[in-house]
């Protein structure tokens, strides 16, 4: 519990607690569902989103301010967004196909932004096969290779009931920035019907590996029938792939399930890799929701693998609330710089109706314990007649967090994100230099700074509830050098326990964590 609240500490706290981020309206004019969303890993106020059925959103200042816009191609555009990012700061946006000449979704499109999402190019296309349905495409790119893999689900014929019609697990890359790609492969051995239901199989994200592994999961099933999580990697680049398909977990009541109040809802895996260089470098994750626990209570859950794929662990459940509510729509991302995982879903623990809020969950040890943090700023309660989409999404890097999500009241739709609300730029080099020592301490602790500038500082101790409990340095002008400030614990008759010092500049911050044990 204290390594939770620690984590959410870290992350949000402020002078205020009354408010954690701020929620930012990306676009409540379009009926937009079904958000995508990535930051420019190498230059974070770069973030591009996209809605069905065809918008796309841009932002150059980190997400306070959005300009939306409306794609078009010659191959059609069908929705279904996800976007990515490559290694030259270069965005691609991916969607399902309507062309004037051709077959509904009957390929997968990419069109390319290079200015950050202001304008794409008319896109190329992969998986074309005749008349087959090509739906639910995924992205991911090897930051060392630039090469950008793509899976999806190919349908011979889409809602068919014919037993002789299938759906399958497809995989195509582009070596050249997204201008050609590789004839598409199918990668899954255990084919599924064409429903569109629990019995096909679906939702293949990709991710890829420390050393190039491309690595994937899916709703699938086993070759007994059973509805399962399912995984394949390759260790070509997407040459060849393991003959036979792994069992990563069971999947209670199938990926495709009732929510109250949602058009429909499914709990499709969402597969990452920690890639990061860190303590869990190399394992890979799948999240996703199901009502093992019954239709009135689905829950938001994890596995990881620490050998490629071959094992898995058990579940993990995300949501930390024994409220036996829905929490659904799951999405996962990883902070590729410290390897902390982010997750964003709906959420109705806190109500007996069908008033919804959005939650991001947040793991530093490996998807082990979770902090939940409620990001919504009210609840919502949707209508049950209007498409609400199929998943949500979040993107992290370098403590830049951005989760999207479509809001619902009742049949108006809008797009949200947030933005720290006035908390600053976690470990931002202005602040100097910072140590606090001796640590942990029965007495007096020293908190010792060193300013690089002359500028005006504050320093405060902090409980771990977020309670004050003096302030040290209260916003005085000081010149640049090193300085050390004492804190006699014994002072304030304080229990043992966890306790902060934050060192701020008024715009950003510093948390450095103490334990007081008397």
């Amino acid at each position: 519990m204290k390594t939770n609240f620690i984590l959410l500490l870290l992350l949000t706290l402020s002078l205020s607690l009354s408010a954690q981020y701020q929620v930012i309206t990306i676009d409540n004019n379009s009926s937009p569902n079904e958000p995508a969303i990535m930051i420019n890993p190498y230059n974070t106020n770069e973030i591009v989103a996209g809605a069905n059925i065809d918008s796309y959103y841009y932002s150059h200042n980190g997400g306070y301010s959005w300009t939306e816009g409306y794609l078009s191609s010659t191959n059609g555009v069908w929705g279904d967004p996800s976007i990515a990012c490559d290694v030259s700061g270069d965005f691609y946006y991916f969607h399902l196909s309507n062309p004037d000449n051709g077959n509904w979704v009957d390929r997968i499109v990419c069109q390319k932004s290079t200015d950050a999402g202001e304008s794409w190019n008319n896109g190329s296309y992969t998986g074309l096969n005749g008349t087959k349905v090509q739906d639910k495409e995924w992205p991911t790119i090897d930051r060392i290779t630039n090469n950008i893999y793509v899976t999806w689900t190919e349908f011979d014929d889409y809602g068919s009931s014919n037993p002789n019609d299938s759906s399958r697990i497809m995989f195509s890359k582009s070596e050249n920035a997204g201008t050609t790609w590789s004839q598409a492969l199918r990668i899954n051995q255990t084919s599924g019907d064409c429903f569109d239901d629990d019995n096909t199989v679906e939702g293949a994200v990709p991710a890829v590996g420390p050393s190039g592994e491309i690595y994937v999961a899916w709703a699938g099933k086993k070759p007994d029938g059973t509805n399962a999580i399912m995984f394949d990697k390759s260790t070509d680049y997407g040459n060849t792939w393991l003959e036979e398909d792994v069992f990563v977990s069971d999947f209670p009541g199938g990926w495709a399930y009732d929510i109250p109040g949602i058009y429909r809802c499914n709990g499709l895996p969402i597969l990452k890799c920690d890639t990061s260089g860190g303590a869990n470098n190399g394992t890979l994750y799948i999240n996703w929701t199901d009502q093992q626990n019954g239709t009135n209570n689905t829950d938001v859950w994890l596995v990881k693998s620490l050998d490629g794929g071959n094992t898995w662990s058990s579940k993990i459940r995300v949501n930390n609330d024994d409220s036996n509510r829905q929490q659904f729509f799951t999405w996962m991302d990883i902070d590729q710089t410290n390897g902390k995982l982010y997750f964003v879903f709906y959420d109705r623990r806190n109500y007996t109706d069908n008033n919804t809020d959005v939650y991001m969950a947040v793991s530093d040890d490996g998807g082990e314990t979770f902090a939940n943090i409620k990001i919504s700023e009210t609840p919502f309660n949707p209508s049950a007649s209007v498409f609400f989409g199929d998943y949500t999404c979040i993107s992290a890097h370098n403590d830049k967090i951005a989760p999207i999500w479509a809001r619902a009241d009742g049949s108006t739709l809008s797009l949200k994100t947030i933005v720290p609300d006035n908390i600053g730029i976690l470990n931002n080099t202005d602040l100097g230099e910072q140590k606090v020592y001796p640590n942990p301490s029965d007495d007096e602790f020293y908190f010792s700074f060193k300013l690089r500038k002359k500028q005006t500082v504050s320093l405060s101790v902090y409980d771990i509830t977020g309670k004050m409990i003096c302030s040290i340095i209260n916003n005085e002008l000081i010149s640049a050098g090193k300085y050390v400030k004492p804190f006699n614990a014994s002072k304030y008759n304080l229990s043992a326990g966890i306790y902060f010092f934050k060192f701020s500049d008024g715009k950003n911050f510093k948390f450095n964590k103490i334990v007081y044990k008397p």
